[in-house]
């Protein structure tokens, strides 16, 4: 989006245009007002799609007549995930290094007395400094420029807290890394931790948590977030107080219909207790417990056991009730034997089922081609090893 395409979209008679036209395909839109000069219609169409992907990124939210850029609502946190980064921080006042579209910057604003948010690309910042204006929000001060250097212009301990989300673009391509990162918050280390006492570093779900802390002296917490069963951050929180060398504690949180913690108990992690058969249940952790690795500590606190030594699949036979990941009651359990799985199938009369496959050497499509077994929300066909590392398959439905 341009500075003049967002002025124009700020015309009281265009907002109620896209007001008008929220529920109408895009498509639709454009070729209806094509043409029409007097009207951004490009702009006006982007809006009508962006307000209905924000329905579910940003249910609260979106209930106001935000403005978005396809890019920004891309990379925007989700509201749920953005409220509980934001209930980490609290203070007098916070910098967001990484503006984008505002939407972390929105909650922090309810946890500090000021907020600056910091914008390289000056369209964005102002589309999000309208959206702030007209939601009321008065206690954040947009700075556009690289946000390096406006930091630096900062004197020590201007902030409680600062809150970056790095760009993980590369070369046309995506880098989980940190010092691939942009601003690259392992040179900046020093730097973030002269400006505030805390740091928050939003990080990719795909980032590798383990030896963070050689990269990051002051690295306290490591904290994979998930929201709906979808891994969606990873945030590495950073204390100017904290004494180099020491482990970082690990925590993994799930956001669902209730929010579920656990924590890395220290020390040694807990033995991996592999059952000799499946029981009647099988589980498989929420996305950001398999991430945090604290598979074996959501075994040990729900007494569970692995189904082998090798994948984050557990078993018992009782139910438990709420499971922070997925809950499947096991209607069969077989080795695994190529010639004759095919009769099997025929013969339990399952042709269409749910795939997942964990340390087996065929992949899901092989096992659709192969077997011809079509897609299907109602049984799940898992995939995997037992205890003695002999291959075999599993049928089971949800509970």
């Amino acid at each position: 989006m341009t500075l003049d395409e967002l002025n124009r979209l700020l015309d009281p008679q265009v907002l109620a245009l896209i007001d008008a036209h929220a529920s109408d395909d895009p498509a639709t839109f454009a070729m209806q007002f094509h043409g029409r000069g007097d009207l951004p219609v490009r702009a006006i169409a982007e809006q009508i799609a962006c307000r209905k992907k924000a329905a579910a990124k940003l249910p609260s939210l979106s209930r106001f007549p935000m403005l978005y850029t396809r890019l920004g609502l891309e990379q925007a946190s989700g509201e749920r995930a953005a409220e509980w980064k934001a209930s980490l921080m609290r203070g007098w006042r916070a910098i967001d290094l990484t503006g984008g579209l505002g939407i972390d910057t929105l909650f922090l604003a309810q946890r500090f007395d000021s907020v600056v948010s910091c914008e390289r690309n000056e369209a964005l910042a102002r589309l999000a400094e309208a959206n702030r204006r007209m939601m009321g929000v008065t206690n954040v001060e947009t700075l556009i420029g690289d946000s390096e250097e406006l930091l630096a212009g900062y004197a020590d301990d201007s902030f409680d807290w600062v809150l970056v989300d790095p760009a993980r673009r590369e070369h046309g391509g995506r880098s989980a890394g940190l010092s691939a990162s942009s601003p690259d918050v392992v040179r900046l280390h020093d730097m973030l931790l002269r400006k505030a006492r805390r740091v928050c570093i939003k990080a990719s779900p795909a980032l590798e948590i383990s030896g963070l802390e050689t990269q990051l002296p002051t690295l306290s917490e490591v904290i994979a977030v998930s929201v709906d069963g979808e891994c969606k951050e990873v945030l590495l929180l950073l204390y100017r107080e904290r004494e180099a060398g020491l482990t970082p504690e690990i925590r993994a949180v799930c956001l669902g219909s209730e929010t579920f913690e656990i924590v890395s108990s220290g020390g040694v992690p807990p033995a991996r207790v592999v059952a000799e058969a499946p029981g009647t249940w099988l589980y498989e952790p929420d996305t950001a417990i398999i991430k945090a690795r604290l598979t074996g500590e959501l075994a040990r606190q729900f007494h569970l056991e692995f189904l082998n030594r090798t994948v984050d699949y557990l078993t018992s036979d009782r139910l438990i009730e709420p499971f922070p990941g997925r809950s499947f009651r096991i209607e069969e359990c077989r080795p695994f034997r190529q010639k004759s799985f095919r009769k099997e199938l025929a013969e339990l009369e399952i042709t269409n089922a749910a795939i997942q496959r964990r340390d087996f050497p065929l992949s899901v499509e092989e096992l659709r081609k192969r077997y011809k077994i079509g897609e299907s929300s109602e049984r799940y066909l898992f995939f995997t090893k037992n205890a003695t590392g002999s291959l075999i398959w599993l049928s089971c439905r949800k509970p």
